[in-house]
């Protein structure tokens, strides 16, 4: 469909330990079913749009309308037009470019210098970042994600046998975390042919069941259900699939945030909330307010002139309103916007992600906020706020526009920053978490 075919996988080989197949055979977006229904689209002050459904570039049947049809039809264009320079590196660098070069130890053929090495590695690391985040073509992202985020390097430690070992040793077997993912699967990405199908709820049960024996204290938190199943839509293969989850929990995120307690994730969301603060303040004055301030004798006139405009920014707007960013930030950092933005989208995000690492997810999740700052400011009824939120995130059809906010106009934030913000915050929400359990042992021994 894209004009880009995966090179060694065949549609035809159907081993449900190792199923491959293709994402990138499924109708053109352009051939809608129309149903008789007509709403605003609420993500844009413009028009009234019929609605429709059809099926997105990784084959979810999903609810939009034309315009979103069109988009994801401009996006097809794209990816074909990245494909073509990814193909043309490949073959001017060679097929695994953006493989970190190795230097021999032997002193035979093929040995590369301290120095070229590091300016081989620095030319491809930013040809490499620059690329990925206009996107990796869909043939290639099992192999570039394998590679960037490490999965690759993790699975070369274990004996080839380990994931068909893991498997059977799970068989028959039933836990807590087994009998949650069977309660889950079938509300996985239902609309998705083969995640609903008996066949795809196997292999995605093999692929969660497998890493909750490998990682008893992770075990299985709901949300890891949808990642999983978007990792093995791309991924192709459940092994793979199960790297690149074992890559992405240990290696990616930072820790805890699928344990019982969810103290990553709390983490995450207090660090989310400052970010907030920062990247969209309470404040901001031209400087001609200064000096009106300046001059003028009824200073609380104009101070509460720009509390109530728009200069007012969104952290205080909400703050004030008494709206909590977890309301929305929790499905996003668990599920990792599988269940929030297109798929396509989605994967857009994670070609970053696994490339740069967990700060892409404030980023991603600023830019959400940033994109609608205007109308975030008039809201003010909660409600609003998470209508307004998720109804721009589901019709982001267009990665592009999502991307360029985050790198572009949200400013930069290094991983020293976050890593700060994270440890002041741990030890604020450890202590909260233990005065909670302490609390709630002592109303079981009261009972």
């Amino acid at each position: 469909m894209f004009g880009i075919q995966p090179r060694d996988v065949s549609d035809d080989d159907f081993n449900p330990r190792r199923r491959r197949w293709s994402l990138w055979t499924t109708p053109p977006a352009s051939m809608p079913t129309t149903s008789h229904t007509s709403r605003p689209r609420k993500g844009h002050a413009n028009a009234y749009h019929m609605s429709v459904k059809f099926e997105d570039l990784c084959g979810f049947m999903v609810e939009g309308n034309v315009d979103d049809v069109n988009v994801l039809n401009e996006v097809r264009e794209r990816i074909r037009e990245q494909g073509r320079v990814w193909w043309a590196l490949e073959a001017s660098k060679g097929a695994n470019w953006y493989l970190q070069p190795r230097i021999s130890s032997n002193g035979g053929q093929g040995v590369i210098s301290v120095t070229s090495l590091k300016l081989s590695v620095l030319t491809n690391t930013v040809t490499l970042r620059r690329l990925i985040r206009k996107g990796v073509p869909p043939a290639l992202r099992p192999k570039v994600w394998l590679s960037v985020s490490g999965a690759a390097k993790k699975r070369s430690t274990v004996p080839e046998t380990y994931y068909d070992e893991l498997i059977r040793a799970t068989e028959g077997k039933t836990t807590p975390a087994t009998r949650q993912i069977d309660h889950d699967l079938p509300r996985t990405f239902p609309c998705h042919p083969w995640l609903n199908s008996e066949e795809g709820q196997a292999s995605l049960r093999r692929v969660l069941v497998g890493y909750s024996f490998r990682d008893s204290e992770v075990g299985y938190c709901q949300g890891l259900n949808y990642v999983a199943a978007l990792l093995l839509l791309v991924m192709k293969t459940e092994e793979d699939a199960f790297w690149m989850l074992a890559v992405l929990l240990e290696n990616v995120l930072v820790s805890d945030c699928y344990t019982d307690t969810l103290s990553g994730c709390h983490v995450e969301q207090r660090v989310f909330k400052d970010l907030l603060a920062k990247k969209c303040p309470r404040y901001f004055f031209p400087p001609s307010i200064f000096m009106l301030v300046f001059l003028s004798e009824n200073h609380a006139v104009i101070v509460n002139y720009i509390r109530f405009s728009k200069w007012y920014r969104i952290a205080a707007h909400l703050e004030a309103m008494g709206f909590d960013v977890s309301l929305v930030a929790t499905e996003w950092f668990l599920c990792l916007f599988s269940k929030t933005l297109p798929s396509e989208t989605t994967l857009r995000v994670w070609d970053v992600l696994f490339n740069e690492g967990a700060k892409v997810l404030f980023h991603v999740a600023l830019a959400i906020f940033k994109m609608r700052e205007d109308d975030l400011l008039r809201i003010q009824h909660i409600g609003d706020v998470i209508d307004v939120l998720q109804s721009t995130a589901h019709h982001l059809y267009e990665p592009d526009e999502l991307l360029t906010f985050a790198f572009d106009k949200i400013g930069s934030m290094t991983t020293n920053t976050i890593t700060k913000e994270r440890k002041r915050h741990e030890t604020v929400v450890m202590a909260e978490l233990d005065q909670r359990t302490r609390r709630l042992g002592s109303l079981k021994m009261d009972a």
